[in-house]
This record gives structure tokens, sequence and C-alpha cells, in this order.
């Protein structure tokens, strides 16, 4: 369940035509959000689960409900 969840944020981030590296630029640029690509990689693998502000951050620049996502 956790894992078909992540795999929809690396479709999410690819229907975007984005790397990881463009989704931490966004992060960075648009909510003041300063992580690594490597941090932001272990989200997608579903090793790192992000704070709050972080994933409803990555929500709002995808455009979708967190929980399709996270919980």
């Amino acid at each position: 369940m956790v894992q078909q969840r992540r795999d929809n944020l690396v479709a999410l981030r690819k229907d975007k035509d984005w790397l990881q590296k463009d989704v931490v630029d966004q992060l960075k640029n648009h909510h003041d959000i300063e992580i690594s690509e490597s941090y932001y990689g272990m989200i997608e693998q579903g090793v790192r689960t992000p704070k709050l502000n972080i994933a409803l951050a990555i929500s709002k620049l995808f455009d979708v409900n967190p929980n399709e996502i996270f919980f």
C-alpha cells in the first residue's frame, strides 16, 4: 500500500517531466522548504516519511490530495 502510493509520487513527477532535483528546487523556491535530493529520493522510495509540512508542500506541487501519496 505504501509502495503503491509512493509509485504514484514518482508517476506524478514524471508526468511533469521533472527530475528529483526539480522537485527539490520547486520546494525551495515556492514553499521555502530546503531538503536534499537524496532525502527526496528516500521519500519516493518509501524509506523516509516526510514531516507534515513537507508532505503538504509536495502535494501542492503536484496538485493532489496528500492522502493519495502519503497517508
